[in-house]
């Protein structure tokens, strides 16, 4: 127990005596190399303690305690000191004052590091402080950048110097200036813990130019050849601030084409390629290439580069131009129409660039040429003689393409002048000729009669033909009929035709009368020069024959006399040819084939003439002539 008691007021004085070691000295200190440096430093040791040969104390580097034998940076009993400390330290403070301020010379990085202080006063009185101080020797000045420069935004960039020297005062100076905007510079002086540093201030607006810029601070030491100098370069962040693309460009389908895109921005942005609103291509990189293969009309259009990276978005597009020949033309189904109706032909293509459009009918030109991918080529009033082939024809530099349709145009029958009656050997023969679409169908009505013949009736001889819409329908008529007078036939014939969109009825005309008129002039004619031969003859021959017989009176019979038709007429057979040997007609294809032969005839009379015995009658062919005597 009376241990116990002796050991509680021992603790008490070591608790006591453990509270007053204390020391105080700045925990970081730097710098410049071969400068010096100046550690202040004051500890204090417990008051209970009477040094009795003075105050002693240690330097250390790294470690504190003796035992693990760090370097001796400075001894004050002697002057045993590590190698690379000696002639560089000095105390500058008095350690029975309690001041332990050490200066170190011409320091070197290598001197950074750990500084401890050691009190010896007396006896076993010595104590190894815990406390340190931490030396930074720098070979260049600090500069205190931003973890962000951004452009348009104020910098400040700092400068800082150590001035811990007391026969070195430091001075710090902006390099690289001359191209900032409106720089501003201001100096500070700093003093914390017995430790100065100076520093300075530069101010300014960082623009993009700015990026990648070098700035330098100088510190040097007047009346020194000391000089430190530090170069930043900066990394000012921006937004894209150009996006440059491929110029709009033109290409021919089936080729192929590459698209750059080149964004200037920092960081680096993620670069996108889209085709409308959709993306087609993207990568994080200052640039980007979309490459098209076998380009189609398909791929032209606008094409936009994006570029983003976070402090902005900017984009710029192109349009991509692919040039081809027409496609094959749309156009109208083939149509049939009525007459009289009205319609537009649209014709709708493709082609790079626009083709020209050109509405021919059958080869001709039917409308206006246009530019564009639409025709339109509007019909009014449409007629049968529209009827053909529409063709729209696309073309530009590149190509040519077609397409076409039919328009057929219905209409009622059409009347044609060919349409006529025709006297012939056996009768009348009656013609009717039509056009219409569908192709019209013919029936004859005989009026006075009240019949009505077609195709179906087979007592008239009816005879029918179709050529495309072309109709024609011929008749005869046996019988001549009795003329009620000089000037008209006894039966009429009307013309019928008709199709579902119409009927017409004509009366058809006798066209004999004029041709005979004519007929009657030519046989006169004939007939007096063929009087004037038989005259002539007929003399010549008496002539003769008086100087032969040498009687004048003596009459002269022709033995066989000439025959002389009071007509002029075309080759019986070649005309029975035409009209059938038995009277019929043979079938014919055209209007023109229907010509009647006509008969050219001239009536001769001879006035008080007497008609002898024999001299008159009848021919083999039936025609009746007479016989004439010279006397």
């Amino acid at each position: 127990m009376w241990c116990l008691e002796l050991l509680i007021p021992l603790l008490l004085i070591i608790s006591d005596a453990n509270c007053q070691w204390n020391i105080w000295l700045p925990r970081d200190i730097s710098a410049m190399t071969n400068s010096c440096v100046v550690i202040p430093c004051s500890f204090m040791y417990p008051s209970g303690i009477r040094p009795a040969r003075g105050v002693h104390g240690i330097w250390y580097f790294g470690q504190p305690y003796p035992q693990l034998f760090p370097p001796v940076v400075f001894k004050s009993l002697t002057d045993v000191v590590h190698e690379s400390y000696k002639g560089r330290t000095k105390l500058l403070g008095d350690l029975n004052q309690r001041n332990c301020t050490l200066l170190i010379g011409n320091v070197g990085t290598e001197h950074s590091g750990r500084y401890y202080f050691r009190a010896d006063v007396g006896g076993a009185n010595k104590y190894s402080y815990p406390d340190y101080a931490e030396l930074k020797v720098l070979d260049q000045p600090n500069i205190d950048i931003p973890e962000e420069i951004v452009s348009d935004e104020t910098l400040e960039l700092t400068c800082y110097a150590p001035d811990n020297c007391p026969d070195m005062t430091p001075e710090i100076q902006w390099m690289y200036t001359d191209y900032l905007p409106d720089p501003e510079f201001s100096a500070d002086y700093t003093e914390e813990s017995n430790t100065a540093v100076i520093s300075n201030t530069l101010t300014f607006t960082p623009r993009p130019m700015h990026n990648g810029q070098l700035l330098g601070c100088r510190v040097y030491f007047p009346n020194t050849t000391l000089v430190y100098e530090r170069l930043v370069s900066l990394d000012v962040k921006y937004s894209p601030r150009s996006v440059w693309v491929n110029v709009s460009s033109e290409v021919m389908e089936g080729s192929s084409v590459t698209l750059h895109c080149e964004v200037d921005s920092n960081p680096s942005p993620r670069v996108a390629w889209l085709f409308g609103d959709q993306e087609v291509l993207w990568d994080t990189a200052s640039n980007i290439s979309l490459s098209l293969d076998d380009v189609t009309p398909e791929n032209e259009g606008i094409y936009t580069c994006v570029g983003d990276n976070g402090y902005g978005i900017m984009n710029t597009s192109l349009y991509l131009a692919v040039k081809y020949p027409p496609r094959e033309p749309v156009v109208n189904d083939s149509m049939t129409v009525v007459q009289g109706s009205s319609l537009a032909l649209h014709c709708n293509t493709m082609g790079s660039p626009a083709p020209t459009l050109t509405w021919l009918k059958d080869g001709e030109l039917a409308g206006s040429i246009t530019a564009g991918e639409l025709s339109v080529l509007e019909i009014m009033d449409i007629m049968p003689q529209q009827t053909g082939q529409y063709r729209c024809l696309a073309e530009n530099e590149h190509g040519r393409a077609s397409a076409s349709l039919n328009i057929t145009v219905e209409y009622a029958p059409v009347f044609l002048e060919e349409s006529k009656c025709t006297v012939v050997r056996e009768g009348v023969q009656c013609v009717c000729v039509a056009v219409g679409n569908p192709e019209p169908t013919i029936e004859f009505y005989l009026p006075d009669l009240n019949i009505t013949i077609n195709e179906t009736d087979g007592r008239f001889n009816f005879y029918t033909h179709t050529d495309g819409h072309t109709s024609t329908a011929m008749i005869k008529l046996r019988e001549k009929g009795e003329r009620a007078d000089n000037n008209g036939p006894a039966v009429n014939v009307h013309c019928s035709m008709y199709n579902i969109y119409g009927r017409e009825s004509v009366l058809l005309e006798l066209q004999q009368e004029k041709k005979y008129m004519m007929a009657v002039i030519v046989g006169t004619i004939g007939g007096v020069a063929v009087i004037a031969f038989i005259i002539a003859a007929v003399r010549y021959v008496g002539q003769n024959n008086k100087k032969e017989n040498g009687n004048p009176r003596q009459d002269v019979v022709l033995e066989n006399p000439a025959l002389y038709y009071s007509a002029v007429k075309k080759d019986k057979q070649n005309l029975r040819k035409k009209v059938g040997e038995d009277g019929d007609y043979q079938p014919v294809g055209s209007v023109a084939g229907l010509e009647r032969q006509e008969l050219n005839y001239a009536s001769l009379e001879f006035i008080g003439a007497r008609p002898r015995e024999g001299a008159s009658g009848r021919g083999d062919d039936g025609s009746n002539y007479t016989e004439i005597k010279a006397k």
